[in-house]
């Protein structure tokens, strides 16, 4: 009899760290000798996302222009897709970070539907520390209360809480941390990790073994203030060919334009959700560079080194900034033409989608 497929969904706010726990949970079960593919999701295409999971090897494939609970055929159609190629052991499933509510939405619905092809792991979502600190401690800054509620009804509808990069933390703020969320949601399994360093990740696995707790009923959500907490944040998708006579760095290219937007952003009073930027050069095979930025307390960093120099690269960058449309196209806009003066470069705008996400409409949710 054929094993049933492993659903492994992984939530968590923006920049909270999913991707690069979902590329380390692919390596360590590829090494095990399982079949393992990614469906990612995003409100456009061109996700960074789904071209770093790529150039590292993974078979990915793209749920774009809704999130996965407005868009239930897109997910399984994208997973049925896969298996024209080889059934996966293992799929990895990463929804759009302002998003919750997706026990009811997605996990349900699949079980209902196609409960003997799968079998559902925990739901964990994961933490972003300085974020979560300021939430759950009452001192916020950044965003208003209604994208408050989505980050608290993340948390409220998860089986397992991941805090994330306990490499970067003091033993206090995870002390903090762990005690606030055993105060504020109780009964979630708490598990500190890095998925930088891989840290603690065996507890993560452990936890895999298990299946999703049954729910004998699903959370309320008011999905007016859910739909107003989304459309806070301009989203912004954008691709750009820069081409030179002479050789650059590629990631000088992803830093210099998360440090230009950071910069732009901190002297608007724009707190952004998350900037990704990823730059390649194809003659260079799967090389990219990838520079981002978790919010406005955080320094630009450069997650991954490409080492290369390039006359011609492609760069995707993927903005979530608490900023009018509008206005965050105009920057990045500008943030583009400076740099590529500075490279005497010209460029080449193949995608700019620029604009704030419409309400959800569940294609199911059980009550």
């Amino acid at each position: 009899m054929t094993q049933p497929i492993e659903f492994v969904m992984i939530g968590g706010f923006l920049g909270a760290g999913k991707t690069t726990l979902i590329s380390r949970l692919a390596k360590r079960l590829q090494a095990e000798g399982k079949h393992v593919c990614v469906v990612t999701n995003d409100q456009a295409a061109g996700l960074v996302d789904t071209q770093l999971l790529k150039s590292q090897g993974l078979e990915v494939n793209e749920v774009a222009g809704s999130c996965f609970c407005c868009n239930f055929d897109g997910l399984t159609n994208a997973m049925e897709e896969f298996e024209t190629r080889q059934r996966p052991d293992v799929i990895l499933a990463e929804p759009v970070g302002s998003c919750t509510d997706l026990i009811a939405t997605i996990a349900a619905p699949m079980m209902q539907r196609l409960g003997e092809k799968f079998v559902h792991r925990p739901y964990a979502v994961v933490l972003k520390p300085n974020h979560g600190k300021k939430i759950l401690t009452g001192t916020g800054g950044g965003f208003s209360e209604k994208a408050e509620y989505i980050f608290r009804k993340q948390l409220e509808e998860s089986e397992v809480i991941l805090i994330n990069r306990v490499d970067e933390l003091s033993q206090e703020d995870l002390r903090l941390l762990t005690d606030e969320l055993n105060r504020q949601y109780p009964g979630r399994k708490i598990i500190p990790l890095s998925a930088k360093t891989g840290e603690n990740l065996d507890a993560l696995f452990e936890t895999y073994q298990g299946i999703a707790s049954d729910r004998e009923s699903m959370m309320e959500v008011d999905y007016d203030v859910y739909a107003d907490g989304e459309a806070e944040l301009g989203w912004l998708n954008a691709t750009v060919q820069f081409t030179s006579r002479e050789p650059f760095a590629l990631d000088s290219l992803s830093v210099n334009i998360i440090e230009e937007l950071r910069q732009r952003f901190l002297a608007a009073g724009a707190e952004p959700g998350h900037l990704k930027v990823l730059c390649n050069d194809e003659s260079n095979g799967d090389t990219v560079s990838v520079a981002n930025l978790i919010d406005s307390d955080s320094e630009t960093v450069l997650s991954i080194a490409s080492e290369v120099n390039t006359t011609h690269a492609t760069a995707i960058i993927n903005a979530r900034v608490r900023l009018a449309p509008e206005s965050l196209a105009e920057d990045v806009q500008q943030t583009i033409d400076k740099i590529a003066n500075g490279l005497g470069a010209t460029t080449e705008t193949t995608q700019l989608d620029s604009f704030r996400p419409g309400r959800p409409e569940p294609t199911y949710r059980v009550q």
